[in-house]
């Protein structure tokens, strides 16, 4: 009889197969196909595969990291309708408030945009923390990023 590590290589090449394939929107969707093709899965054995293999959700669909960098690029325009608010917390520190689960989505897509003056990003769930080396720099990120949330 397969153990649970026997079947889990297998099963994580699956999802990764399935995610390239077909447009994915939610767990629910995942262990459908999962099942046609003869994994038996639970909820939380598809959440952990999803996290041990890096899957992100952006533009409302699952993507394999390497897929993810390449969608969230250039990408802020898609991800304009999450953010709720961006205001200065001190000099260095920008904090945007978005819809409930796409703070990740956002910071994705502000790092992959690339912005000199952002020297990192930190997502939670409905909360993002943009770093930048000066009020400065902070003012010109509040300035894009306000700029970006008027197009939504």
């Amino acid at each position: 009889m397969p153990t649970e590590k026997d079947e889990r290589e297998p099963r994580r090449k699956a999802i990764a197969s399935i995610i390239t394939r077909f447009r994915i929107r939610n767990q629910s969707d995942l262990a459908k196909r999962l099942e046609k093709s003869g994994y038996g899965v639970t909820q939380s054995s598809i959440s952990r595969d999803l996290r041990e293999l890096g899957v992100l959700k952006v533009d409302g669909r699952y993507h394999l990291p390497e897929e993810a960098e390449q969608t969230a690029a250039g990408k802020l325009t898609d991800v304009a309708p999450f953010l709720r608010s961006v205001s200065p917390a001190g000099p260095n520190i920008t904090v945007v408030h978005t819809l409930p689960g796409g703070a990740q989505s956002v910071g994705l897509a502000v790092d992959m945009a690339g912005w000199a003056e952002v020297v990192g990003t930190v997502a939670g769930h409905d909360t993002l923390f943009i770093a930048t080396r000066s009020s400065r720099e902070q003012r010109q990120v509040i300035h894009r990023l306000n700029k970006v949330r008027k197009k939504a």
